[in-house]
């Protein structure tokens, strides 16, 4: 346990978002496509160098963004990510602000979600064996505080803790939506972070979400309409604190204990399917992902 408890055996995966297509300063830095059970994942995997660590990345929509949040193959990213060894996750996140003083530019350090999506796989175990994973703390603190010290270090206006809004989209909410996910005490709201988190949780991969606040999504009224241009311009300035933020992460996440993460293990009472009934075929698709349980 001591070894896991340091971090020696960890390896850092980044989900790149809105703006966040490539990354920049690391070393050894190659693109290697992956298969997966589950189709081709956003884009080929980047994996780099940076201060001694391996890290792996993929951009969630594609470099280029030629994927919409719907469209995005959430179980090849995850299962992908699997594969190349990854046990930890930081995914990175364009938002719209559902409160006053989460101004565009600040960064939200997220550790709860409403999942409002309705058109998208949530599971790897849809055939024949069937899982139900906690999901009552959907992100990773160890991977929350590490975020936090970077982003303190960085001098990066954050907040830390802050519920997000996962809605289908592509469309951004109407007038009424908005005002009625700020009555929920919501504090952001977008498009990409369900089912990816939910994934990651069935992958046994611990997972944190960095929300980059673009606008103020529409229930204010004195202020204009949410358009594309305005949230890439913050886009922008965003992508590039993102990227120190995330080198600062490198350097110290596995200094961060995950001994009592809720991560670790979950599949060993999730599964609840009848091992004398499982096939195969079903086994060999699930192997990255839950091998180490079905394999009992």
């Amino acid at each position: 346990m001591k070894n896991r408890i340091l971090g020696i055996n960890r390896k850092l995966g980044i989900i790149g978002g809105s703006g966040l297509y490539k990354m920049e300063g690391f070393e050894k830095t190659k693109w290697k496509k992956i298969e997966t059970s589950w189709g081709d994942p956003s884009d080929l995997i980047m994996t780099a160098k940076f201060y001694g660590n391996e890290i792996c990345f993929i951009p969630r929509h594609s470099r280029g963004h030629k994927t919409s949040p719907t469209n995005i193959n959430f179980r090849a990213n995850i299962d992908a990510m699997k594969q190349m060894g990854v046990t930890d996750i930081v995914s990175v996140s364009a938002v719209g602000s559902l409160k006053g003083n989460l101004s565009p530019g600040t960064f939200v350090i997220v550790d709860q979600f409403i999942d409002r999506t309705f058109s998208r796989s949530k599971t790897f175990f849809d055939e024949e064996i069937v899982a139900h994973v906690s999901m009552a703390q959907p992100t990773s603190k160890a991977l929350r505080d590490c975020s936090a010290e970077a982003l303190k270090k960085l001098k990066i206006k954050y907040q830390m803790g802050g519920t997000y809004v996962v809605m289908e989209g592509p469309q951004f909410s109407t007038f009424a939506e908005s005002n009625l996910y700020r009555s929920w005490k919501a504090d952001v709201i977008g498009m990409t972070n369900m089912p990816e988190a939910k994934l990651a949780r069935e992958a046994e991969i611990r997972y944190s979400t960095i929300a980059m606040v673009t606008d103020y999504d529409c229930w204010q009224s004195e202020n204009e309409e949410v358009d594309v241009a305005m949230v890439i311009n913050t886009l922008k300035n965003n992508a590039t604190n993102a990227q120190n933020m995330i080198k600062e992460i490198i350097k110290t996440f596995k200094y961060f204990s995950v001994e009592k993460d809720p991560t670790n293990n979950c599949l060993d009472t999730a599964i609840i399917t009848d091992p004398k009934i499982r096939t195969k075929k079903t086994i060999e698709k699930l192997k990255y992902i839950a091998g180490r349980v079905l394999k009992k």
